[in-house]
């Protein structure tokens, strides 16, 4: 690779995740500081989770209501175009993670209108039309790293990893550092896991 050839990288998430929302804001820093091309894909919590019976009560209720932004997400790129969904996920996200909006309707409705979608796709958010494309999205994100892992999903040039869990995000150069470390290890055969405790949550500043 040539310094003027960009790096594929794809990046799945779930709009409700926190931690998604961090390596988000992480690799949208990368994006500054070196040669990377990033698709955005959805992947999803209430999929992954849809057949547990040990979840807590709580976890539950938000698997349960985690279906309604990220089938917006995919109803909105199936009408306009891939390119709606970054900015769709960065409305979104800005009212989840920074404004802690727990009403995910009003969330997705605000985030329409300040996108310029139209209010009606709204709609998808209670309805299964759109859980095939949703499902395959997920899949084939899942299908590169395993079931054990959630999301953000990673992919580079075909070579994919969960996380990185990081918070706060990494800015400017510090960024590209652990950009360089991920697809350094990522890539190395054999390699599966660097894992320890989180101490702290997500710092969104």
């Amino acid at each position: 690779m040539t310094e003027t050839q960009a790096q594929s990288v794809e990046m799945w998430f779930d709009p409700i995740c926190p931690w998604a929302w961090m390596t988000s804001r992480w690799l949208m820093q990368v994006e500054q500081v070196r040669p990377v091309d990033v698709t955005w894909s959805v992947m999803s919590l209430a999929v992954l989770n849809e057949h547990r019976h040990d979840l807590d009560a709580a976890y539950q209720e938000l698997m349960d209501n985690a279906w309604g932004p990220v089938r917006v997400i995919v109803a909105a790129t199936q009408r306009h175009g891939e390119a709606v969904v970054k900015p769709l996920y960065d409305a979104m996200g800005e009212r989840i993670h920074r404004q802690k909006m727990h009403d995910f309707d009003k969330v997705v409705a605000e985030a329409l209108d300040e996108v310029g979608l139209p209010a009606d796709l709204g709609r998808a958010a209670h309805h299964k039309t759109v859980d095939a494309a949703l499902r395959r999205s997920h899949k084939r994100g899942i299908g590169l790293v395993g079931t054990d892992v959630g999301t953000p999903i990673i992919a580079v040039e075909g070579v994919a990893f969960f996380g990185p869990v990081v918070s706060p995000a990494p800015k400017g150069e510090a960024a590209g550092r652990l950009w360089d470390g991920c697809v350094l290890v990522a890539g190395t055969a054999g390699f599966f896991e660097l894992k320890r405790t989180r101490t702290i949550g997500p710092i969104f500043d």
